[in-house]
């Protein structure tokens, strides 16, 4: 899409949505840590036991989510800067899912991250929640890559909201550090997450960078070479 058609698109999720999600990650992971163990007695044990594997289990659930969402939003973006959501989905909807799935993946990384001060294991803090690298006693820096990822990709959602204001060019240089988050994150998962063994996951992130790796090629030069040259006027 062009400049000029991405400012007429307005921006496809309020800001108020953007903060209601972000909240309702907050208050569902203190939630799961506070009053599931007494709301459901069944999963009691593993939630208030001695080694709790629950929040484990629920961080790595929603942290494949998350990837899942931020994999689809970054097909949907390359597919629009592309020119191939002219075709399908639509470059309007195209724009709207592309926003929606990012900010829904920020949303769940929050809660992945969060719902791990529930563990005992390993013991997080918030300092080591949300300070880059500070992860001691659980692979520091494939952890420390995730979570600048996370505070990457929080820029990026944020400037869905500032477009108009900060201008096409520096909100599409901004942009492209989605690339970076999307590598990031790769890595943060396959190196730091505990499902990397298990074959749907490894073809998972397989997929995932093989179709992000094909997308940009064809963006980056492809479509460049096949360009159409506009005759100079002289």
């Amino acid at each position: 899409m062009e400049p000029r058609e991405l400012d007429e698109i307005s921006t496809a999720a309020a800001l108020s949505t953007l903060i209601g999600l972000l909240f309702s990650a907050i208050v569902g992971a203190f939630l799961a840590i506070l009053v599931l163990p007494y709301w459901l007695p069944a999963i009691g044990e593993s939630l208030r036991g001695p080694a709790p594997k629950a929040y484990w289990y629920l961080s790595r659930a929603s942290g494949l989510v998350a990837y899942g969402l931020l994999w689809f939003s970054m097909v949907l973006g390359l597919m629009i800067t592309g020119r191939i959501a002219r075709l399908w989905p639509g470059g309007p909807t195209a724009f709207d899912l592309h926003q929606h799935t990012a900010l829904l993946s920020l949303a769940l990384s929050l809660f992945h991250a969060l719902i791990l001060l529930g563990d005992r294991y390993i013991s997080f803090t918030p300092l080591r929640i949300f300070l880059p690298f500070a992860s001691v006693d659980y692979r520091p820096f494939w952890v420390g890559l995730g979570q600048v990822g996370f505070y990457l990709l929080a820029l990026v959602g944020l400037t869905f909201y500032v477009r108009r204001q900060i201008g096409h060019t520096l909100w599409r240089r901004i942009h492209y550090l989605s690339f970076v988050v999307f590598v990031l994150i790769t890595w943060h998962g396959i190196m730091s997450g505990t499902d990397v063994d298990r074959t749907w996951v490894q073809w998972l992130y397989r997929i995932a960078a093989g179709s992000v790796g094909a997308l940009m090629i064809y963006r980056g030069v492809l479509l460049q070479l096949f360009r159409p040259i506009n005759p100079q006027v002289r």
